[in-house]
């Protein structure tokens, strides 16, 4: 048992999980041990499970896949991460790279192309289906521009708990106090506080004052 895969399934729609799970069953050397339903509770079920490899869908509810992905990586987590899912878009490939994956997958890959991503990527391996890879070769060999976009409102993608939050932060609020006011865990504001800080880029409370001052935030 060694050598067995530990997974935990990271998807808003239980009839996708149960279809993985029922794909999987019957592998000897992969097992699927935790589920999730949206992405705080993916944090929270690796966090207890501690497993070998993390499938996560991309569109979920609290935090989406991305986030989890970052979130795990900020905290040093090295399990292997590998989407699944039904966004094929350019902007979800590169986030999720950018991000920490090990592989992106589409929903209607083969049940053969799963599960030999599943076994490259616990190996150490990448893996990306033929249409993931095409985009990542297509930014590799777009040419690189000398001066960089600046970041516009719309792209922050601000939710409204993370406003929320900002506005405690900026009040002089701790996480065990925005957690109260807010009746959220105190994990739950971390992370909202490591996300909003991740979309400004920045650092401190200095850095993220001037930063909602810049796009008017509050």
């Amino acid at each position: 048992m060694s050598n067995t895969i530990r997974v935990v399934l990271a998807d808003d729609h239980i009839f996708v999980r149960d279809g993985i799970k029922s794909l999987l069953e019957n592998e000897e050397n992969i097992v699927v041990i935790g589920e999730a339903n949206d992405g705080l509770e993916a944090l929270a079920v690796v966090a207890s499970q501690k497993p070998d490899l993390l499938i996560v869908d991309i569109k979920m509810p609290n935090l989406n896949g991305i986030e989890v992905i970052e979130q795990l990586r900020f905290e040093n987590n090295l399990i292997k991460i590998v989407v699944l899912t039904m966004c094929e878009s350019e902007e979800y490939v590169l986030k999720s790279v950018k991000a920490g994956a090990d592989g992106y997958l589409l929903k209607g890959s083969s049940k053969e192309e799963f599960l030999k991503a599943l076994h490259t990527i616990s190996n150490g391996g990448k893996y990306f289906s033929g249409d993931i890879s095409s985009i990542l070769i297509g930014q590799l060999t777009k040419p690189s521009l000398s001066v960089s976009k600046p970041i516009s409102d719309d792209e922050l993608m601000i939710t409204k708990r993370e406003k929320e939050i900002l506005k405690l932060l900026l009040s002089g609020k701790g996480n065990k106090e925005i957690a109260e006011i807010l009746d959220i865990s105190k994990r739950t504001a971390e992370v909202h506080r490591f996300n909003l800080m991740k979309k400004l880029k920045v650092k401190n409370l200095i850095e993220l004052s001037n930063k909602a001052t810049e796009f008017s935030l509050l």
